[in-house]
């Protein structure tokens, strides 16, 4: 079973997001806005794709406030974490921060909120996610 960490402190994006993904992707669905949790759950290989809201407005980490930009970073640098595939959520989308937003956290992609097709929105997180076979 393929499982989604969803990082969002917004707890209705959070439970759109987990509909979505259980009903119509058939994924196994976690959601956490506490970094600590992310970390660990990202180093014990228990999630296989992240999809990280970009402005977390409360997550803080060893007692700095980080956003997703920033917890990306710091999965994408750990060599223990570095191949799992992170996908950036984000409201402010304007021309040019995407490839902003992807070349300063090395995230593997990215998707706009809000997700209006629900089929689009599950296909391109699966495109992300290791093939079997």
């Amino acid at each position: 079973m393929t499982t989604v960490l969803i990082v969002e402190d917004d707890p209705i994006n959070l439970r759109v997001f987990s509909k979505i993904l259980t009903k119509r992707g058939g994924l196994d669905v976690k959601g956490t806005e506490d970094v600590e949790e992310v970390m660990r759950a990202a180093q014990a290989r228990e999630i296989d794709v992240i999809l990280m809201d970009v402005s977390l407005a409360h997550s803080v980490y060893q007692g700095k406030s980080v956003d997703g930009i920033k917890i990306t970073q710091m999965l994408k640098s750990d060599p223990q974490t570095s191949s799992l595939p992170i996908i950036l959520v984000t409201a402010h989308a304007m021309e040019g921060d995407r490839e902003n937003f992807l070349k300063q956290s090395g995230a593997d992609g990215y998707i706009s909120k809000p997700v209006v097709d629900h089929q689009e929105f599950v296909n391109q997180i699966l495109q992300y996610l290791p093939q079997d076979g």
